[in-house]
């Protein structure tokens, strides 16, 4: 489906630049609800999502708060409030840094870890999804194309 029936736009775009920005926001969009609804029967939030998945990859090594905050792929996150909830929900440890005691460490518990693995499996039907509809080459393309486009 083109872009223009799922908007129900019927005049063209500008440019085909300004086409593609509003593809690029609606499908950003239309992924990250496929995501919010994964994560929900979990009690999770994207950006929580976001933060264990930067503490699996540096897992068993504590992360500072600072590092979290520049490795979130929404800028907006306040990373020290969302290290807070995950804390409560026992998915993360946080400590006080033993070289500098301003920072705060962060390790995901094995409590998170397990979530995680839980993740994985759902998150691997969605994968199976777009699989279906792109091939690795062409997906492979679409990364380098947005990467251009960012650089």
């Amino acid at each position: 489906m083109s872009i223009e029936t799922d908007i129900k736009q019927a005049t063209p775009f500008r440019t085909p630049y300004h086409r593609v920005m509003v593809n690029l926001i609606y499908t950003s969009n239309w992924m990250a609800d496929s995501q919010m609804r994964l994560l929900k029967p979990f009690g999770l939030t994207l950006q929580q999502y976001n933060v264990l998945r930067i503490l699996r990859g540096q897992s068993p090594n504590p992360v500072k708060v600072s590092d979290i905050t520049e490795r979130m792929l929404d800028k907006m996150s306040n990373a020290s409030r969302l290290v807070d909830k995950l804390v409560a929900k026992k998915l993360v440890l946080r400590t006080e840094c033993p070289s500098d005691r301003r920072a705060v460490d962060v390790v995901v518990t094995d409590k998170g870890l397990a979530l995680l693995t839980q993740l994985d499996v759902h998150q691997a039907e969605l994968d199976a999804d777009y699989q279906s509809k792109l091939t690795e080459e062409e997906a492979v393309y679409l990364s380098q194309l947005l990467d251009k486009l960012r650089a």
